[in-house]
């Protein structure tokens, strides 16, 4: 059994529990799909429209099998700030979770955002507050460039274009208390965490996807910085899976535009 779970490790992992099952089961029935082409799954009792089956399918593993955002919640109307909602999957996942819960879900791409907003319509997702801006600096709009399924970005190579923003801090300013913040901005993380330094400290948890772009400024200092001043501990996990040793190849695995990603869990000791 040992040596099964050593050699297997993952495949064990996902036997082990329903949600990992539904994952396998998923892999195998859309894994295989053209890439970057919309179309109708379904999970459960879900059906969503993906641009992109297989980052439906890793979006999946993450939020459900691995339960990368479960917190236990203080009491029965958690507030829960989803920057990156995405298609919705992670607002599906809290409002299962926590189903009286206050919950605003932001997402910067106009095309994902129709979407967003059309999965949780049909899957009766309901008393969600979308906005479909980026999360930023300040209100006055943001370059910003759209490509396919979840990797649009400041960032991006792409053509760009200026979309609407919303000043995060000007969100936790308004609550006496944020049970989740959740910032998957796609490289803008550092900039938007810089500007909300000085208003973190009603934001009992913290998780950032942190991406290290290629060409630009390694920042997760600035970052790390920034949540040991606010009094955070916190946990890192890299997404990533090598090939390759660093010293050979520096890039993300399977990426070309960006040389590191990592998971930051942070929280409050009361």
């Amino acid at each position: 059994m040992l040596l099964f779970r050593f050699l297997f490790k993952d495949a064990f992992r996902s036997l082990i529990t329903p949600a990992g099952r539904t994952f396998l089961w998923l892999l195998l029935a859309y894994g295989g799909r053209k890439r970057f082409t919309r179309q109708s799954v379904r999970f459960g009792r879900h059906q969503f429209e993906v641009p992109d089956a297989l980052s439906f399918v890793w979006q999946y593993k993450e939020i459900y099998a691995d339960e990368l955002y479960f917190f236990p919640a203080p009491g029965p109307r958690p507030v829960i700030l989803d920057c990156g909602a995405n298609i919705g999957m992670s607002v599906t996942y809290f409002r299962e979770k926590y189903p009286q819960a206050r919950i605003i879900a932001f997402e910067a791409d106009p095309v994902i955002g129709q979407i967003l907003r059309q999965n949780l319509e049909t899957n009766r997702v309901a008393d969600v507050e979308i906005v479909n801006k980026a999360v930023w600096t300040d209100d006055r709009g943001v370059s910003f460039g759209s490509e396919a399924a979840d990797s649009s970005s400041i960032f991006s190579k792409e053509a760009k274009n200026v979309i609407p923003s919303v000043r995060l801090r000007d969100y936790l300013l308004r609550e006496p208390q944020i049970d989740l913040l959740k910032i998957d901005i796609e490289g803008a993380e550092t900039a938007v965490l810089e500007d909300c330094r000085d208003a973190l400290g009603n934001v009992e948890r913290l998780f950032v996807e942190f991406h290290s772009y290629i060409g630009h400024p390694q920042t997760l200092a600035v970052v790390m910085q920034i949540l040991e001043s606010a009094g955070f501990r916190y946990y890192l996990d890299t997404a990533q899976h090598r090939r390759r040793p660093p010293f050979t190849d520096f890039r993300y695995s399977g990426n070309d535009v960006m040389d590191l990603q990592l998971n930051i869990h942070a929280w409050r000791l009361r």
